[in-house]
């Protein structure tokens, strides 16, 4: 190419943003073919891209992109009317021309392929008039995309300076040889007048001047400005530190005008990466139309936040994950009109993609109005595959198996299609989500849709984070997982921490929240924060919609920190995320908080209480049949009964040796906490049985303590089995007093108490003994 590089090259970029917008235009325009504005744009991209293929003796590409102009051309004039079969060639030729461009970058030359038959294909469509059908893929809004003019030929047209014929016969001469510009040729044959071509030539500037205010820069020159502006950051912590002491009015001055720059500096650096998601929708609806066209279905999408940014890094990494997403909810969401029709819903399937910022994070969800998960045929096909066990499949709640569909292999698929089947993909979305420091989760209601959701930072470059140090060693925690910071002192820091099934918890506002011991997870010395110290620091953190207590030594400040990669020594430990350079120059290692909380088994073992469904929001429009969960306490008494207890009315659970109970006044009682704490079976609390005899060769007692009317009361239970949060649909039992009924938890039959009912049975002497000891 020589001296003509930097021309293709400009070429290259040109064509490739404009046949990104070509794929969106020509599904709007299936959706509505009178649509001038879009026909318009679609024709002048195609013209643009065959006038310089020409002149830069790209043969190949030019005489494809000539047979498609010719059939614009034939659309545009109104003698053909566009129809699916006219669409689909147009977008094979949008693909081979995307085809010919990548092999021009690539070898600088369109090498030999054949096209001759999609140019058949093409050329033959000018000649062929079909009645018009339906358009199986509509864009929701229905709003034109293309861009307002700025062909000088469509300029005159609009404003009445002269025909579409002559501007159109002007052109042909241009084609045959005339090396004049379209407004000569038309003063020429008097067809315009000079002042109508002048007034014109405004208007086009105008409509070019958002194009001159902006120039294009090379992605590699961004990223090394990035990672000097991140220096800058690290040198401005370093002397923010190093001043800190300083009593000079001056050199403070200084500093915090460095930091107000520096600050103002990297939002404008993170400005110049930051893009619309919309630049990797805009590929969607041809991907739905394709798609839906394949499997014989109707699809609408829509599109919501496209204008959502976020860093180019991030943009890339989700593009594939998100198209992915789309397919697999065209292909298995979706159904088909016919099933659609007997389900009572309308034959077109709806698909919506929405986006948005909270809390430091981008929201993306891709919701179907489809037949949604069939759960039972998902736990079938994961016992099947050996994925789980059948008696993991019988205790996992709905939710939890809906995530099955993420992981490796997993296929619901009877047979193997070119779309998908083969049970690779969805356990790659997540795997690149969650590289990336994003969350994946699914909500499904069985007859009516799947929201796909996930969450992932706007950048990796340069975040907020939290400092916290355990035996003597400082950690970042990402700013993004962070809720609270709790501290137990005095008496609540030595027994504010229990114990379920052996695993750490404390009660945080009415609900148990899991803990996690840093130090023990990192295999480091620190303090254990039981009963040794005055104080215990926990940061509450949440990995995906799940929450637990991080308990550290120390917790400093919050500052911005700069995200270095991990040298491959340490990128196989799933607990750090990264490194950062703090302001003394040392390293501090940032957490992986969703790698913490596996490597802990928060997330595999004790469910998440503290927060309810707030995480589950309705699905876009559909209408939503899922009820609140319900957080329960799950024990078991001496005759193997099941047994559940709302966990909002459990004060907290104890376990005292056998030798700490009494006998008063043929009353079982334990001193706890300067109190007398009255011990009661569940036996004894329906009035349907004697206390019964204390059992010394016990070695401990488990007890669940609850609060009514200023009094505690303990209830004496054999084993504690779990605490889970599922949707409770309780089957009434009046026959047992202090029982509201039975429900199924955890594939189990199960009693549910009413605990305010035991509570009032509870004989007045022993309350006013609890009361007065």
């Amino acid at each position: 190419m020589g001296d003509d590089s930097d021309i293709v090259k400009e070429f290259l970029i040109e064509s490739y943003e404009n046949l990104d917008r070509l794929d969106q235009e020509l599904v709007v325009l299936e959706k509505d073919p009178a649509n001038r504005d879009t026909l318009a744009s679609i024709f002048r991209t195609i013209h643009t891209i065959k006038g310089t293929s020409g002149f830069l003796g790209f043969n190949q590409l030019g005489a494809l992109t000539h047979a498609g102009e010719g059939l614009l051309t034939q659309l545009r004039d109104g003698l053909l009317t566009l129809h699916p079969e006219i669409t689909t060639a147009l977008l094979a030729m949008v693909d081979a021309v995307r085809q010919i461009l990548k092999t021009i970058e690539a070898d600088g030359c369109e090498q030999q392929r054949d096209d001759r038959n999609l140019i058949a294909t093409l050329t033959r469509l000018q000649h062929k008039q079909v009645e018009p059908e339906v358009a199986v893929v509509k864009n929701a809004d229905g709003e034109s995309q293309g861009p307002r003019p700025s062909n000088l030929g469509e300029i005159l047209v609009q404003r009445q300076a002269t025909t579409e014929n002559e501007v159109r016969k002007a052109i042909e001469q241009q084609q045959a040889g005339d090396p004049r510009h379209i407004g000569e040729i038309l003063v020429e044959k008097g067809a315009v007048k000079p002042s109508d071509v002048v007034e014109a030539l405004k208007v086009q500037r105008q409509s070019r001047g958002i194009g001159d205010s902006t120039i294009r820069v090379d992605v590699s020159l961004l990223d090394t400005l990035m990672n000097r502006v991140g220096e800058l950051v690290l040198l401005r912590n370093q002397i923010a530190q190093y001043t800190n002491s300083s009593a000079d009015p001056r050199l403070l001055a200084t500093r915090q005008r460095l930091n107000l720059i520096t600050t103002e500096l990297q939002e404008s650096v993170m400005k110049t990466r930051m893009q619309p998601i919309g630049n990797v929708w805009g590929r969607f609806p041809r991907t739905v139309r394709d798609v839906a066209v394949s499997c014989g279905k109707q699809v609408e999408i829509e599109m919501q936040g496209s204008d959502t940014e976020l860093d180019k890094t991030i943009i890339e990494a989700i593009a594939d994950p998100l198209t992915h997403l789309v397919r697999n909810a065209v292909d298995h969401g979706i159904e088909s009109p016919a099933q659609r029709q007997a389900a009572g819903k309308g034959t077109a399937g709806r698909l919506v993609l929405r986006a948005f910022h909270e809390g430091g994070q981008v929201n993306i969800e891709i919701t179907d109005d489809g037949a949604g998960l069939n759960y039972t045929k998902i736990r079938s096909k994961a016992v099947q595959q050996g994925l789980i066990t059948a008696d993991q499949a019988a205790r996992m709640s709905d939710r939890e198996v809906g995530n099955l569909i993420f992981l490796p292999g997993f296929s619901t698929a009877e047979k193997v299609t070119k779309v998908s089947g083969r049970g690779v993909g969805l356990d790659v979305v997540k795997t690149n989500i969650e590289k990336i420091s994003g969350v994946v989760d699914v909500h499904s209601i069985p007859g009516q849709g799947t929201s796909v959701r996930i969450k992932i930072p706007l950048t990796l470059a340069i975040i907020p984070a939290l400092i916290v140090i355990s035996a003597g060693e400082r950690y970042a925690i990402p700013q993004v997982n962070l809720l609270e910071l709790l501290k137990l002192e005095g008496e609540r820091a030595r027994t504010g921490i229990e114990f379920v099934h052996g695993a750490p918890v404390t009660r945080l506002r009415g609900t148990l929240l899991p803990l996690v011991y840093l130090s023990r997870e990192l295999g480091i010395h620190g303090s254990n924060g039981i009963g040794q110290s005055e104080s215990v620091n926990i940061v509450v953190l949440h990995a995906g919609d799940r929450k637990f207590g991080l308990i550290v030594d120390e917790i400093n400040d919050t500052e911005e920190i700069v995200v270095k990669p991990l040298g491959k020594q340490l990128k196989s430990i799933g607990v750090f995320a990264g490194a950062t350079i703090m302001g003394d120059g040392k390293l501090a290692l940032i957490l992986d908080v969703r790698g913490l909380a596996q490597n802990a088994r928060v997330l595999a073992g004790i469910r998440n209480h503290g927060v309810a469904e707030h995480a589950n929001p309705q699905i876009s429009n559909l209408p939503s049949v899922v009820q609140q969960n319900q957080a329960v306490l799950l024990f078991q008494t001496g005759g193997r009964e099941r047994l559940a207890i709302d966990l909002a009315e459990v004060t907290r659970l104890e376990e005292f040796p056998a030798d700490a109970i009494e006998i008063t006044g043929c009353r079982r009682v334990v001193q706890c906490r300067g109190q007398v704490l009255p011990l009661f079976s569940f036996t004894e609390l329906l009035g349907s049985g004697a206390p019964p005899v204390h059992d010394t060769e016990s070695r401990s007692c488990h007890v669940i303590v609850f609060t009514g009317n200023g009094y505690s009361v303990g209830l004496v239970v054999e084993q504690v089995l779990d605490i889970v949060e599922e949707r409770i649909e309780l089957q009434p039992n009046t026959a047992r007093p202090g029982v509201l009924g039975s429900a199924i938890i955890q594939q189990r039959v199960t009693q549910v108490l009413d605990v305010p009912a035991l509570l009032a049975t509870v004989s007045s002497g022993a309350l006013h003994m609890a009361a007065h000891a």
